[in-house]
């Protein structure tokens, strides 16, 4: 357990680590890139690389969901978002896509405060199976119990229960609560739920039975939660807290693993690599994919706390576009910034520590940078 730091007489915190203060070590025995297997499997789903798109509506519609369906990856379609509130969005995509940053948080606000249509879950859904990929998509904890019977019957392959902050024990005086334990019982489906930041977080969602837990408060570049609620979380940190939660609850349960994905805060590959290293089996991303010519958001980026109607915390950035998703995903690359080929990245980080799994790869020797 890391020393407490005294940060005056009365309040002491622990420290904590970014992605961009750790280093992954090389090994003495090196791979070749091509030997190395990305793949990631959870529950009866098997991936050809161990990433998920983001729930944002600046990056997942039904055809990019599809695209990367087809790339090996898995995209989750928010079913709070536009794609679900209006028949076509795509006008509205556009209009987002040329506001002013002064005018982009109220017309957000606008804009999704229309109704989410029941008809249109399963419409959403619909299309994406029918183009033969894994179908996974999120609603937030608070419309989980109106709206998941909808999703179910749609025929989704893996339900996310995502949120800024997920427990397994929310209290409320005016409303009754999601039960998350009963919930996950009672469906048919494999749920990932999450954000947490802590063991002790991680270990409560764990017992709720979900196949996977998200660590981070996601939508990470375009959140400012830190800002506006003081909340943060350094993610390397984080991650390495929740992998251990997942090797004391694999003893606990008697041999259940639960899958931990790392979800927001990844700008470039080697974040993906290093969010790995600490014990990810998975990570979730957004911003990187904003940046791809077929994003929806055409080279703009937000998620749903860009839009909350009381207290929004995160805001539409312009990101710009660098290339198309293939390139993104796999190159190849013509910049030097981590933000191309995140895979062929990937796969040249295990190779130089000297792993060909995943799973393996979790184990590798990091340092600490000082900054």
């Amino acid at each position: 357990m890391a020393a407490e730091v005294e940060i005056g007489r009365g309040k002491s915190g622990r420290r904590a680590y970014a992605f961009d203060e750790i280093g992954i070590v090389p090994s003495r025995r090196t791979r070749d890139p091509e030997e190395v297997s990305v793949a990631w499997q959870i529950d009866a789903y098997r991936f050809e690389i161990p990433l998920l798109v983001a729930p944002m509506d600046s990056v997942v519609s039904p055809a990019t969901a599809i695209m990367v369906g087809r790339m090996g990856g898995l995209a989750v379609l928010d079913l709070e978002g536009l794609w679900t509130r209006y028949d076509d969005p795509e006008p509205l995509l556009a209009e987002i896509a040329e506001l002013s940053d002064e005018q982009a948080t109220r017309r957000l606000q606008e804009v999704y405060r229309e109704p989410i249509k029941e008809e249109l879950i399963g419409r959403r859904i619909e299309e994406v199976r029918e183009a033969g990929v894994t179908v996974a998509a999120s609603l937030s904890p608070q419309r989980t119990a109106r709206y998941s019977k909808a999703v179910v019957d749609a025929g989704v392959d893996l339900f996310v229960i995502r949120g800024t902050t997920v427990s397994a024990e929310h209290v409320s005086g005016r409303a009754e609560p999601l039960n998350l334990k009963q919930f996950i019982y009672e469906l048919d489906v494999p749920v990932i739920v999450g954000g947490c930041a802590t063991y002790q977080a991680a270990l409560h969602l764990m017992r709720t039975g979900a196949a996977g837990v998200l660590v981070g408060f996601g939508g990470g570049s375009a959140h400012t939660t830190r800002d506006v609620l003081g909340v943060a979380v350094p993610m390397a940190t984080a991650v390495a807290d929740v992998a251990a939660a997942r090797r004391d609850y694999l003893d606990e349960s008697g041999g259940r693993y639960v899958h931990v994905i790392a979800d927001g805060g990844m700008r470039s590959s080697g974040d993906l690599a290093k969010a790995i290293a600490c014990g990810a089996d998975a990570v979730m991303i957004g911003s990187p994919v904003a940046r791809a010519a077929e994003a929806p958001g055409r080279g703009h980026h937000w998620g749903s706390e860009a839009h909350h109607g009381d207290v929004p915390r995160g805001t539409r950035l312009t990101l710009g576009t660098i290339g198309s998703l293939e390139q993104i995903l796999f190159g190849p690359s013509h910049v030097a910034d981590g933000s191309m080929n995140l895979i062929g990245a990937l796969r040249r980080a295990m190779a130089t520590s000297g792993y060909t799994e995943v799973k393996d790869f979790q184990r590798v020797q990091v340092v600490v940078e000082p900054r």
